[in-house]
């Protein structure tokens, strides 16, 4: 090459390299900035059911009033403390001494004490079982003080729970008996325990099986670096943007969406790294300049990147049609996520890979030899055996799916009391089972009646013999005295409260079924009654949940199809993945039914479990049938459909595979956290995107496709071929 020829390529590849610098540097500001916000994100959760209520809700409406009676605005959130062993009058006398100064009680290194979040007007109260062998104490929080953080920016909640089995453990080891910190307190205390490693565990855990990952895949100890980084990048901008919409009310966030942002951001950004560095490093084999080969492999990846983060985004957005908060929370969260993912992995990652060259491949450095090297792998017999048996392989593959979708009939996603939400058995749970051996189960957590002040007695007649219904009393003015007369109902704006003690425990899916008919029989009695509390807060979530999943699924399928047919310029080919794609999330289903009723033995499912894997299989499923068929397309173009499906297989076979192993290892770090919810969502995304990698892009989608032929491109010319 002459000297003016190397000068002239010199300055031709400067600027782009230049181009390259300015946007590392762009985005080492950009993660400066967001990424101290980041690491706030959990000081914003908010993870009180009854918060995430529809406003109109039964429940909702309850609240409402049943917090006018404080005077404040503020309701009652029970925690409880269950002593068992002995209940005679000695304990009983000195634990209700010992209980009237818990109050004082600091939390955590900080100025606050326990009497700071105490519910205004209402009382600690204590009393014996009647079967003479436990002690029950309520200690009253006000479920709006609680929410907040503390001065060390640590939520107030369990640091309330923590500093009560502190205090109270010494004084029952005194007296013979055992403490258990319950009730709804004590267990949202310990949920709040769980997603405190959301954070740091769960993020770290995430990152080092993805990097293994990458380091198998890429067999270099560099090149994981980048993707990784890349998705690091993505995730503390996303994260810090959350932390700025959720500081200003303008989302909500709770443990469970920072969780699945966590490994949806890491898991796509990878996925989309994947994607473009195994076609950036195919076309290296083709040109002597980085520069034009990073040109060539962009043109080829960023529409199939661009329209499966469309497709995952916008899905996630129609949860903003869900009636809960938490759930509709959870749309934009995720879809920030996929956006600051693929604009990170098309910005960043093509602009480190430019920076560091060819080495980065290191041991493998591709050269520009022509070598068509993945022509002639494992992924090229696949291909062609399929394109020889194209109708046996999908009638095979389609009968599994079909058997294991039938299964899913068997599922238990009707709801989940608190106390089978965790894996383990932390003492709340401990506790709230040994309770109901002592007391009714709702005891200390009553479901609370709201009826105009001249009804008291007509309610109360109404629901004496209701379902589960134990003890009905009025709220009074003040606690009852010994010797003193009883205090009077009290009544606030013509309004007053029943309190209905429930033989299940409050958050149980069994009280909350009672709940219809407790209302029924009230508004017979009472036309303007609303019935609230804890069971009726779980039930009307179920509600709403199950409200949910009939709207909003049908409207992700019409969103997906309307994508998938823009992409290919196609309507048959968008129906046929689409159908593959919900074949697969049956068959998940089917799978989740064994194994969580036979294998797992999960008491069942939240039954907002059906919606969140339909948009997390489908919504992620639908990518890598994105990913294989625009290069088919692509493919199709040039050799025609049916040697552009062997072509496109056996091309993107392995990056693929590889994405779906990143995902689904990504979502199954989920199943480390002790939480059942999670850890059945992990399982389902890494089942379901295993299969959906394994099964159905490697076999269904492409023997359905060398089936049809070129048809399958209908209504575009392309199904016209001559080829």
């Amino acid at each position: 090459m002459s000297k003016t020829k190397a000068t002239t390529k010199t300055v031709k590849h400067r600027k782009p390299f230049a181009i390259s610098m300015l946007v590392v540097i762009a985005w080492f500001m950009v993660t400066g900035i967001f990424g101290p916000l980041f690491g706030k994100l959990t000081s914003v959760q908010e993870n009180n059911n009854s918060s995430f209520l529809p406003k109109g809700a039964e429940a909702t409406q309850a609240s409402e009033v049943i917090q006018t009676f404080s005077g404040k605005d503020s309701f009652n959130f029970p925690t409880l403390i269950l002593f068992e062993g002995k209940g005679d009058a000695q304990t009983f006398a000195k634990l209700n001494a010992h209980l009237a100064g818990v109050g004082s009680l600091t939390l955590e290194d900080t100025s606050a004490k326990i009497s700071d979040y105490l519910a205004p007007g209402q009382q600690i109260t204590v009393f014996p079982s009647e079967d003479g062998k436990a002690i029950l104490a309520n200690i009253p929080l006000d479920g709006n003080s609680i929410s907040k953080l503390l001065e060390n920016e640590k939520p107030v909640l369990p640091a309330v729970v923590e500093a009560l089995r502190a205090d109270v453990k010494p004084i029952a080891q005194s007296l013979g008996v055992t403490s258990y910190v319950t009730g709804p307190g004590g267990l949202l205390g310990d949920l709040f325990g769980a997603f405190g490693t959301l954070d740091s565990s769960l993020l770290l855990t995430t990152l080092a099986v993805v990097a293994v990952i990458l380091i198998v895949v890429y067999r270099s100890p560099i090149l994981w670096i980048i993707p990784l980084l890349s998705a690091m990048f993505a995730l503390t901008t996303a994260g810090g943007i959350v932390y700025l919409l959720a500081k200003n009310n303008i989302i909500d966030v709770d443990g469970q969406s920072q969780g699945i942002l966590s490994v949806l951001v890491i898991g796509a950004a990878t996925d989309y790294a994947l994607l473009l560095i195994a076609r950036y490093r195919e076309e290296l084999h083709h040109h002597e300049n980085r520069f034009d080969a990073m040109r060539t492999a962009y043109k080829g990846v960023w529409e199939p990147i661009l329209a499966s983060g469309s497709t995952v985004s916008i899905s996630l957005l129609v949860l903003l049609f869900s009636q809960l908060t938490n759930t509709a929370g959870l749309g934009p969260i995720g879809a920030i996520g996929i956006v600051c993912s693929m604009i990170t992995i098309l910005t960043l990652l093509p602009a480190l890979l430019l920076v560091f060259g060819r080495w980065i491949f290191w041991p493998r450095i591709p050269r520009n030899d022509g070598d068509d090297h993945v022509m002639s792998g494992p992924w090229s017999k696949v291909a062609n055996a399929i394109g020889n048996k194209p109708r046996k392989s999908w009638i095979i593959t389609g009968a599994v799916l079909l058997a294991l979708a039938f299964t899913s009939t068997t599922l238990k996603a009707d709801g989940i009391g608190t106390v089978d939400t965790f894996t383990g058995n932390p003492e709340s749970v401990v506790g709230q089972k040994l309770l109901l051996n002592h007391f009714p189960g709702g005891e200390g957590d009553p479901t609370q009646v709201v009826v105009s002040a001249d009804k008291i007695d007509a309610v109360s007649a109404a629901l004496k013999n209701a379902p589960g219904v134990m003890a009905i009393a009025p709220q009074l003015e003040s606690m009852p005295i010994p010797g003193q007369p009883m205090p009077a109902v009290k009544i606030v704006n013509g309004k007053a409260i029943l309190n209905l003690t429930l033989d299940k425990a409050p958050d149980s899916v069994e009280a909350g079924n009672e709940v219809p008919k407790i209302r029924e029989l009230a508004h017979a009695a009472d036309a303007t009654s609303l019935v609230g509390g804890t069971s009726a807060v779980y039930h009307d979530v179920r509600e709403a949940n199950k409200r949910d999943n009939r709207t909003i699924i049908p409207i992700i399928l019409f969103v997906i199809t309307l994508i998938l047919g823009l992409l290919l310029r196609s309507i048959l080919s968008a129906v046929v993945l689409l159908g593959t794609v919900v074949l697969s999330y049956f068959a998940t289903l089917g799978a989740c039914a064994l194994v969580f009723n036979h294998v797992f033995g999960f008491a069942g499912g939240d039954n907002s479990f059906p919606l969140f894997a339909f948009i997390f299989l489908v919504a992620l499923g639908i990518d890598y049938n994105i990913f294989l068929m625009t290069r088919v397309r692509e493919e199709s173009i040039k050799i025609g459909t049916r040697a552009g499906v062997i072509k496109g297989v056996t091309v993107t076979g392995a990056v693929i595979t590889s994405a779906g192993i990143v995902l689904a290892a990504t979502f199954a770090v989920l199943g480390l956290l002790p939480l059942v919810p999670l850890a059945e969502l992990g399982f389902a995304v890494a089942f379901g995107v295993l299969l959906d990698t394994i099964i159905v892009r490697s076999i269904l989608v492409p023997a359905l496709v060398h089936e049809i032929g070129p048809k399958i491109w209908w209504p575009s010319k392309l199904q016209h071929e001559k080829k």
